[in-house]
């Protein structure tokens, strides 16, 4: 009874930062689960169904950009690691965390393992609903701000994302305690 726990969008400029923690059923195998980063778009989307389907418990949660802005993007982390914890119908005897730090608050026997995502199949099945998640909210953040190019490049600081927000500013949901942010911001006075 192991979760495994990790995060998607820490990088990005825009939006929340997405975790998810899962725990796998071991009679009932996933195959193909990696680090998200190192599978294609296509086949994140098929193993987020097939981990819904299969995993024992999983749950996504979320620190938004006000959140993030307020506390710092690594608080933030360990709080949306902590809600996605939480959210666990099942509760883990331990929790296994992607990453060089243990999130503060989880009341559970928590280790973390630096590269965790490559090589425990629970946080792999955590990174690839953290991903899939962040990513569809970035398409959907995409339809209601097309000028932006947020499907393409997710948020994160790419040439394209700060052409645009040099062309239209910023918006809403831009973490505004991020220099880039801050910078844009200044200059627009």
């Amino acid at each position: 009874m192991i979760a495994g726990v990790d995060e998607a969008g820490r990088g990005p400029l825009v939006g929340s930062v997405v975790a998810a923690a899962v725990i796998l059923d071991p009679d009932r195998p996933i195959l193909g689960l990696n680090d998200s980063k190192k599978l294609t778009e296509k086949k994140r989307e098929m193993l987020f169904l097939e981990i819904k389907e299969k995993a024992l418990a999983w749950s996504i949660a979320e620190a938004n950009y006000q959140e993030i802005d307020e506390l710092n993007i690594l608080q933030a982390t360990f709080l949306a690691m902590k809600r996605a914890v939480e959210g666990l119908k099942v509760t883990p005897l331990n929790v296994i965390v992607d990453g060089n730090q243990i999130p503060k608050g989880i009341e559970i026997a928590c280790e973390a393992i630096i590269g965790g995502d490559a090589t425990h199949p629970e946080i792999s099945a955590a990174s690839i609903l953290a991903k899939v998640t962040r990513d569809r909210q970035m398409v959907e953040l995409d339809a209601k701000y097309p000028q932006y190019g947020f499907a393409k490049h997710k948020g994160y600081p790419t040439k394209a994302h700060f052409a645009a927000i040099e062309a239209f500013g910023v918006i809403d949901a831009h973490r505004k305690s991020y220099k880039p942010i801050q910078h844009a911001l200044k200059s627009d006075h």
